[in-house]
C-alpha cells in the first residue's frame, strides 16, 4: 500500500518487457477483472478453466511443470498488515491527520521507501520546519501498531500448506524488518520485492516487470493482491492477474473462483488455526 506518508508519485520507465506480456495474457486478464464489486471476478463462471489454460495450472493442485503455479505477489500494508500511520501516528504526534500531512516533509518518506536515504536523514528532515522528532518513540509507535489484518494469517497459512509460492511486493522502507521481527511474515512468504531494496515503487510498471524477470514466470502465471486499485490496475497493464483486496474472506472467495487449490471455508481455516 502506498501510504499517506507521501503524495502518490509514479516514475514510468521506458523499459519494455522482454516477456511480451500483451501476447501472453489471456482475455481473462483484460475483461474478467473489470467486472463486479471491485473484485473483477464477476460470477466466476469459466474463470477456473480460463486461468488454468493461461497460467498452466489446474484446480486440483496438479501443474504442468515442477513449479506450482500461480505465484502470488502480496502487498503488505493494508493487505496483510494494519498500517499504524492512519490512527497511531497522528495520536503519537498529538495532532490531527490533516495537520500532520501539512507539516511533514513532502518527499522524505518516499525517499526513505526507495532506499535513497537512511534513518538519520529521515529523522533530520521528517518535518518541513526541522523540528525535533522523538524518533525511537515513533518507531516504537509503529511496531506497536503492526498486526495481521483479520483472517489474513489463516489464509496465508492455507496457501502455504498447498505449497503456493508467495512473495511480498510492497512500497516500504527498511522498517519492513520491524514488521518481520514482530509478525514473522517470512513463515508464509519471502520479502523479495520491497521498494527500499529494489529502488522502485508501485505503480511504476518496471517494478512489476522486474518481478516477472526475477521470478522467470509469465505475467498470466502471477496473481497480485493489493488494497489500492491503482496498483492493481498497473499490474493488469503488464498482464499480471490483479485482485483488489477488501478483506480476507473476499480474497479467499476470489482465489477459489480463480481455481486455486484451497478450501473455500474460511470458518474451517480460522478454527484450525486456533487449535
Amino acid at each position: 500500500m502506498a501510504s499517506l506518508w507521501n503524495p502518490p508519485v509514479a516514475s514510468f520507465s521506458p523499459i519494455r518487457p522482454t516477456l511480451n506480456p500483451s501476447k501472453m495474457a489471456s482475455n481473462f486478464n483484460h475483461t474478467l477483472l473489470r467486472r463486479g464489486n471491485d473484485t473483477g471476478i464477476g460470477d466466476g463462471k469459466g474463470v477456473s478453466s480460463s486461468l488454468s489454460m493461461a497460467a498452466g495450472w489446474s484446480s486440483d493442485g496438479g501443474d504442468k511443470s515442477t513449479r506450482k503455479l500461480p505465484v502470488l505477489l502480496f502487498d503488505i500494508m493494508g493487505t496483510i498488515v494494519r498500517d499504524p500511520f492512519y490512527e497511531d501516528v497522528p495520536a503519537f504526534f498529538r495532532m490531527p491527520m490533516e495537520e500532520l500531512l501539512e507539516l511533514k516533509h513532502p518527499t522524505v518518506w518516499l525517499e526513505f521507501e526507495k532506499g535513497l536515504i537512511d534513518e538519520a536523514e529521515l529523522e533530520k528532515k521528517f518535518f518541513k520546519d526541522g523540528r525535533a522528532v522523538d524518533f525511537e518513540g515513533l518507531k516504537s509507535c509503529m511496531i506497536s501498531g503492526y498486526s495481521y489484518l483479520e483472517g489474513i494469517e489463516e489464509l496465508l497459512n492455507a496457501l502455504k500448506e498447498k505449497n503456493y509460492e508467495m512473495h511480498a511486493f510492497t512500497n516500504y522502507p527498511i522498517w519492513y524488518e520491524m514488521i518481520e521481527a514482530k509478525l514473522k511474515i517470512s513463515r508464509y512468504l519471502s520479502w523479495t520485492f520491497c521498494s527500499c531494496k529494489n529502488g522502485k515503487r508501485k505503480p511504476d510498471p518496471d517494478f512489476y516487470l522486474e518481478a516477472l524477470r526475477h521470478l522467470e514466470v509469465e505475467p498470466a502465471s502471477c496473481i497480485f493482491i493489493d488494497d489500492r486499485k491503482k496498483n492493481v490496475e498497473a499490474a493488469k497493464e503488464v498482464g499480471i492477474v490483479g485482485l483488489h483486496f477488501r478483506s480476507a474472506d473476499l480474497l479467499l472467495q476470489d482465489l477459489c473462483r480463480l481455481g486455486l487449490d484451497i478450501s473455500p471455508d474460511i470458518h474451517r481455516l480460522n478454527s484450525a488455526a486456533s487449535t
